[in-house]
């Protein structure tokens, strides 16, 4: 009957391939890693001129030093939004390096199966992270330690935000004005005014109605 006719088609529900840069520090690795992922429908193995049509890289190295950094910036700075690093010595410092670095999935070679790998390129393409399991027990004693030792004593938190400014915020998110907001805080409308002002300034945010989205949407407040 005609009322088939819009059906999808079985091709229709395949996602597309993920277009995949790789690199190693070992050519004969890099060309094994690469032939690995060939052999998967879900992957697309880019080759080394294509690294700007790339949405994942995976790198593949011994340890995170000084020049796989360096190439994981330069990836990155080639527009490659989301990398993956597989690694043969993840510790806490690799653990910390590769936050810094900007990697979304971390695995140790050891365990980087193909089924492994191309579930982590997966799931790091749709906004998604990965890193072994063991370790996010230490990642959270970093990030406590982080937040005692270094942020709190400068009145800072994780989301970015001063005690005072999520204080300002949350008042403008509850409608009141800056005169209100400072006869409450006991600060002066100058220095509220200087707090949302520095706030937008920082996040880039065009107004305070703009900030208050910002902060709600990103559950700073």
């Amino acid at each position: 009957m005609a009322g088939n006719e819009t059906s999808a088609h079985p091709e229709d529900l395949v996602p597309a391939p993920i277009p995949t840069y790789v690199y190693a520090d070992d050519p004969i690795l890099q060309a094994g890693v690469a032939s690995q992922l060939r052999m998967r429908p879900e992957i697309r193995v880019l080759g080394p001129g294509e690294i700007d049509a790339a949405e994942v890289a995976v790198i593949v190295a011994d340890t995170l030093d000084e020049e796989v950094t360096r190439v994981l910036r330069a990836v990155q700075r080639g527009g490659v939004p989301r990398t993956v690093l597989v690694a043969r010595v993840i510790d806490d410092a690799t653990l910390v390096a590769a936050a810094e670095a900007g990697v979304a999935g971390l695995l140790r070679r050891t365990e980087a199966t193909p089924d492994l790998l191309v579930r982590t390129v997966m799931k790091v393409a749709s906004g998604g992270g990965e890193i072994p399991a063991d370790l996010i027990g230490r990642l959270l004693g970093q990030v406590g330690r982080l937040q005692r030792q270094v942020l709190a004593p400068r009145g800072l938190a994780f989301s970015g935000l001063s005690d005072r400014e999520a204080q300002v915020l949350r008042m403008v998110a509850d409608g009141h004005d800056t005169a209100a907001i400072a006869a409450e805080l006991c600060y002066s409308q100058r220095t509220v005014k200087n707090v949302l002002h520095d706030l937008t300034t920082r996040l880039q945010l065009k107004n305070r109605s703009h900030a208050v989205a910002y902060a709600v949407r990103e559950g700073l407040i």
